[in-house]
């Protein structure tokens, strides 16, 4: 299975992606895209030989820049999409053009604690501050609401006696690097297959 990677940032997710497939995964990643010209998630594609693009947002529409990913993603002939850190909310019609094709990590147990602003580090504080006893990721079919869609899978973590939300993201970031290989690989073998608004586990 040929899949893109889209990602802002330092790439960790990618890296695992990369290291899995270069293991005898049933998927090639085949292009990563970048809305960061210093995201070094494009350094880690080129060391690993696969093409990297970056894609400037600033200036622009979100639909013009959206219709550039859509074709380079459509040029590499990707199969399936997985964002690892993308800081874009993409649009209907983008989620459209891949419908039941686009994987996202989320760093942590949704439904809680997702949607418009919850990323990174103010993830982990939001679960601190609720008083959690455990944390985790998700990782889920993307649809046209934001964090939503069906959910494949998730691992927990527990939330420990003076935790930040430093140390808390480490600790999930163990368990993406784990559980997002292993996601992708049941996919390209067809052993989840995709599809809106059901997934299919064979």
């Amino acid at each position: 299975m040929r899949v893109g990677v889209l990602a802002s940032g330092n790439g960790t997710n990618l890296q695992a992606l990369l290291r899995a497939a270069e293991a005898g995964a049933a998927y090639t990643i085949v292009a990563v895209i970048s809305n960061v010209a210093e995201a070094y998630a494009l350094e880690r594609a080129r060391r690993a030989g696969v093409a990297a693009y970056w894609v400037d947002h600033r200036g622009r529409s979100r639909e013009n820049f959206e219709e550039e990913v859509a074709h380079i993603l459509r040029s590499a002939d990707v199969e399936l999409v997985c964002l690892a850190g993308f800081l874009r909310v993409l649009s209907p019609w983008f989620v459209r053009q891949f419908p039941g094709r686009i994987l996202n990590i989320h760093p942590a147990l949704l439904p809680d604690f997702g949607g418009r602003g919850m990323f990174g580090l103010r993830v982990h504080a939001a679960v601190l501050a609720a008083g959690r006893a455990q944390s985790g990721c998700t990782i889920h079919v993307v649809d046209e609401s934001v964090d939503g869609g069906p959910i494949l899978a998730r691992t927990t973590v527990p939330v420990l006696p003076g935790d930040t939300p430093e140390t808390l993201a480490a600790r999930v970031a163990v368990e993406e690097h784990r559980l997002y290989p292993r996601v992708v690989r049941a996919v390209a073998e067809g052993a989840i297959r995709l599809g809106l608004p059901e997934v299919v586990r064979t």
